[in-house]
């Protein structure tokens, strides 16, 4: 009677340490995907002015060399770079396209970026002269049917201050169309919809030669760090550096509803773990039970030959255990096998317009499976000593009749 019960209870065990193993991998590798794209074109911190508006035209800024060295100087920083953005209206003979151009220097670190490159190369920039390069998304080349090495039109409506001709000497500011011709050097791909849609990459000298700013002013600068999980100790610290003339975001606060999202993910996986240690301990404390119920014969005589109560709980504690030995084993053969085929031929895809990503990502850490399998262990240890406590109930004469 008791063999399908135990089976039944290595097989809960086996299959709730799987289902905690891919969740957590799964979780926490989706996250490590989604926060890896946003980074890439976000950055872990911005500098940009304080009054900045709210459009992809901010106000300039500028740093002296010396103050950019105290920022790098600061703890955790790994890389500072600048940038600038500007709304633009991307025109071939038969379409139009809203686009944001950002400009970016020969410091721009293209190492988050360059994985997701599908044709051609990155921008290539001159000293004396602004490039006409320009990397697009794969999004966009669909759209509008552009190749790479094509000439694109892009138009612009920027602001000059113009002198004032009356008595006051003030200056105004009026608006004009400006355009420029870019080739196509680079076409990229990440999956995500929200910045693939509209979001092209240009030498940084064209926008601001656009906006008539000079060569040492830039909407702002982007911040990399070492440590992501010391993202908000190093935003207080930037901020004590640039002082009150500047703002200092995180990619938190920028994209504050996809990581409010993301923090929604871990519920999910809190509850899953939660209920699965249940059901795990629930199937060891039912296969416990059932052998100490099928065995009150053998407990009786041991304790007619004098075997105390806790000598009894032992002998059942370490049939126990190697019943859940015995599940765990299964259940981390399951769990990384799966993920590790899911790493190397990615057989479950997802739809990218919904998840950002085209197959389930996964992350496979060794601490991760140390505590599930730590947690899973103690938890049903703890719960199958409540069994056990029905051995106090029985005396030999009982058992001995019962048989």
């Amino acid at each position: 009677m008791s063999s399908p019960i135990v089976k039944i209870g290595i097989t809960g065990i086996a299959l709730g340490v799987a289902v905690m193993i891919i969740t957590m991998a799964v979780v926490t590798g989706f996250q490590n995907q989604i926060t890896h794209k946003i980074i890439t074109f976000n950055s872990h911190l911005q500098i940009s002015d304080y009054n900045q508006n709210k459009s992809d035209e901010p106000n300039p800024i500028t740093f002296e060399d010396n103050f950019l060295k105290k920022i790098s100087a600061t703890d955790n920083v790994k890389h500072i770079q600048p940038f600038a953005t500007k709304n633009g209206i991307l025109k071939t003979k038969t379409e139009n396209e809203g686009i944001v151009l950002k400009g970016v220097s020969d410091k721009f670190d293209w190492s988050y970026l360059k994985p997701y490159i599908t044709e051609g190369s990155v921008l290539s920039f001159n000293k004396e002269s602004a490039s006409n390069d320009i990397l697009v998304s794969k999004t966009i080349s669909t759209k509008l049917n552009i190749k790479l090495n094509q000439k694109l039109s892009v138009y612009f409506l920027t602001k000059k201050k113009l002198a004032d001709t009356t008595m006051s000497g003030e200056n105004y500011v009026d608006y004009e169309f400006r355009s420029r011709v870019f080739i196509v050097k680079g076409i990229f791909n990440t999956g995500f919809s929200d910045f693939d849609k509209n979001l092209v990459f240009v030498d940084l000298k064209q926008i601001q030669n656009l906006n008539y700013w000079k060569p040492n002013e830039v909407a702002g600068y982007e911040v990399y760090l070492n440590d992501f999980n010391q993202l908000e100790s190093s935003l207080e610290k930037l901020n004590d550096v640039v002082g009150y003339d500047y703002t200092v975001a995180s990619v938190k606060q920028i994209q504050a509803a996809i990581f409010s999202w993301l923090e929604m993910i871990d519920v999910n996986a809190i509850i899953i773990i939660t209920l699965m240690v249940l059901v795990a301990a629930i199937n060891m404390i039912s296969a416990l039970l059932i052998l100490i119920l099928e065995r009150i014969n053998m407990v009786g005589i041991l304790k007619a030959l004098g075997l105390a109560n806790a000598n009894v709980r032992q002998i059942f504690f370490y049939v126990s255990v190697q019943l859940l030995l015995k599940g765990l084993l299964i259940g981390n053969i399951i769990g990384i096998g799966l993920c590790w085929l899911q790493l190397q031929f990615q057989f479950a895809t997802l739809n990218p317009e919904t998840y950002y990503l085209d197959f389930v990502p996964v992350n496979l850490s060794v601490m991760h499976i140390v505590l599930i399998n730590a947690g899973t262990a103690l938890t049903c240890l703890l719960m199958m000593f409540l069994p056990t406590l029905i051995l106090n109930k029985i005396t030999p004469i009982k058992a001995i009749r019962f048989s």
